[in-house]
């Protein structure tokens, strides 16, 4: 039966269809407009679902599709799908918003609009799908859109190149997480996550369970820009500024995270899954972090602090899922707070990353360059874009009182609380744990400090045309102002969220620790006293701004690493012998004799019928059938 929730879904992908129809008659408003009213209207309705998903009041929807395999659009709506569904529609209506200024009317609207409304459309599947095969087609879908959205430009290389690395690692991984949904189909006999959810004490024992972990984990590393798959983020920085805003604040990125969190109620508990999460994680937010300090390029910069904020969360989600280990009880209670920071950190770094991404295209649309090089002395001219921009990179940077500064003030103390674990092989190795964490935010606080001093603070670069210096457009401010308001308001009012988003997400996320109990005690506060977070905290701000004027004299470490090694050339070293070998096989077979066309073709047909024969069994290796020599060969086959 046709729900809400499946009309949610459609339609972004039905208006994204009629308003392509019909965009010949976009001729006097922007077609944004029109766009925007799906976004915002979703929002409306998600944002409706918060007391009844609060209360533990299941909003579903189920359509039968083929019953015999147990496979049905079916949906649900719990804590942790309405936390994404509430970011996708909400982050979404600031984007499609900010477009209408960002865009120009002579490019082709109908399309962009229908690439991210079919996008927003898919993510809303994944987030929402009950069903794996489901929400596996939902995945590639968004691959899909994701790959249209990032060649929007495609006459230019560099945003083909990079749609089709995008493309094809994350529909790599794709391909591994439905094996891993095979493979729990042949372990429960269902593909709905809740129905195998509740089954998860009957399956670990299975010899398909670690191999089912691993294939899944594969398809979450890919999609979220894990360590090594991260190499296609930076290039999907050849979208239109909008798309990047979405795709990498709040969308594309998050929907690994989400299969992560998700699993987690199966797979948490499995020293497996708590080395590989909290490993990749820790590894990739060390390796994000250090490369942004490179770079050059302010949407660069962005793209690598969001791998390292991936990778944050990422690795909370592995701390966290030690909970489920201890089962419930007073020593799980003590770690469930990574399981809180993780998406507590997950709403956060939506708002201020989308936020940074609008102030870079407002810095390239007026000024016409992104290289920090050319840039500086911005904020007396553009007074507006500069507060927008100080919020969020203090935000990113964990400073109070901005809403990251609670978050990452919750990942120091999950960190330092998993030094006193002595499970999974934990000793006392366990101390490099918060220590990675720490060098790590000391070089998220220098990327910070990068974009907003060498972009706005000093002199005023002469690259810059007179004519040029002068403040975005007030439509194209609203969005990042919005986004801006509600870092402060969450820094200062953490708590807004803390029964109506972030403790239902935990019940979906560890759902085995309630135990009879109705819900979390979730409270958040600025102020915990002198603890060993804090102290962290201050050792942060202290050594990274230290570490940013003493910048110039060791930052030439980065051009002592061989470029060849690098996962980015390797990559493109595996594709292009790829490539050639291709072309040389196919060059071999397909040279223009019909003959040897012919040839193939028969070979073909024979080895199929031959094929056909032994399987219908009228044919087996152990029998044959001698002609006697006085038979012709029509006498034999009557004789037969």
């Amino acid at each position: 039966m046709l729900s809400l929730l499946h009309v949610a879904v459609i339609l972004p992908f039905a208006a994204g269809v009629v308003l392509a129809m019909l965009h010949r008659f976009f001729r006097k408003i922007h077609m944004g407009w029109l766009v925007l009213l799906v976004p915002a209207l979703l929002f409306v309705y998600f944002a409706s679902l918060l007391p009844a998903v609060s209360q533990r009041n299941m909003v579903s929807g189920y359509i039968p599709w083929i019953p015999s395999l147990d496979i049905g659009f079916n949906l649900y709506l719990d804590g942790l799908s309405l936390l994404l569904t509430l970011l996708i529609t909400g982050i979404g209506t600031m984007v499609v918003l900010y477009s209408i200024f960002y865009m120009d009317t002579k490019e082709a609207l109908n399309r962009f609009y229908l690439y991210l409304l079919m996008f927003m459309g898919a993510m809303l599947g994944v987030v929402l799908s009950d069903n794996m095969i489901v929400l596996y087609g939902f995945w590639e879908l968004t691959s899909i859109t994701s790959f249209l959205l990032i060649a929007f430009h495609y006459k230019r290389e560099a945003s083909t190149s990079g749609a089709q690395k995008s493309f094809l690692i994350t529909v790599f991984g794709g391909f591994a997480m439905l094996a891993g949904f095979m493979l729990m189909y042949l372990m429960t006999g269902t593909f709905s996550i809740r129905a195998t959810i509740t089954e998860w004490g009957q399956i670990q024992d299975s010899s398909l369970f670690l191999p089912a972990l691993v294939l899944i984990l594969v398809g979450a590393f890919t999609k979220s820009a894990q360590f090594p798959f991260h190499i296609w983020l930076p290039d999907a920085m050849e979208a239109p500024t909008p798309v990047s805003a979405y795709l990498h604040s709040a969308t594309m990125v998050k929907a690994g995270l989400y299969v992560v969190a998700r699993f987690t109620p199966i797979f948490g508990g499995q020293g497996l899954w708590f080395w590989l999460v909290t490993g990749v994680g820790l590894l990739t937010l060390c390796y994000g972090s250090f490369l942004a300090v490179k770079k050059n390029d302010l949407k660069a910069i962005l793209a690598y602090s969001t791998i390292s904020q991936l990778g944050l969360i990422m690795s909370l989600l592995g701390v966290g899922s030690t909970a489920i280990y201890f089962g419930y009880g007073e020593s799980s209670a003590m770690y469930t707070v990574a399981i809180t920071a993780a998406l507590l950190h997950l709403f956060n770094h939506a708002t201020f990353k989308a936020a940074l991404f609008m102030v870079v295209g407002i810095v390239d649309h007026e000024t016409g360059t992104r290289d920090i090089r050319k840039l500086g002395g911005l904020a007396s001219f553009m007074p507006v874009t500069f507060t927008v921009a100080l919020i969020g990179a203090l935000a990113m940077a964990g400073i109070p009182p901005f809403n990251g500064f609670l978050s990452k003030e919750l990942f120091f103390q999950a960190m330092v609380e998993v030094t006193h674990l002595r499970i999974f092989g934990l000793g006392s190795w366990s101390v490099l744990l918060p220590v990675f964490a720490w060098l790590a935010s000391v070089f998220t606080l220098i990327y910070a400090l990068i974009i907003v001093f060498k972009t706005f603070l000093g002199r005023t670069r002469s690259e810059i045309p007179a004519e040029k210096q002068h403040e975005a457009p007030v439509g194209m401010l609203i969005p990042p102002v919005i986004l801006g308001i509600l870092v402060i308001i969450f820094g200062l009012f953490p708590n807004l969220l803390a029964e109506s988003l972030i403790e239902p997400a935990m019940a979906a996320v560890l759902p085995s620790l309630l135990n009879g109990k109705e819900h979390f005690d979730v409270h958040f506060s600025l102020w915990h006293g002198i603890t060993p977070e804090l102290i962290m905290t201050i050792g942060v701000i202290a050594l990274g701004i230290t570490m940013y004027k003493l910048l110039p004299r060791w930052r030439t470490i980065y051009e002592h690493y061989p470029q060849g090694l690098t996962i980015n050339n390797m990559y493109h070293v595996v594709l292009d012998n790829l490539q050639h070998y291709a072309r040389k096989w196919t060059e071999a077979y397909m040279n223009g004799s019909v003959r040897n066309y012919l040839v193939y073709i028969f070979s073909f047909t024979v080895a199929l019928l031959v094929y056909a024969f032994f399987r219908s069994g009228k044919i087996s290796p152990g029998t044959s059938r001698v002609m006697p020599p006085s038979l012709s060969m029509r006498q034999y086959c009557c004789w037969h």
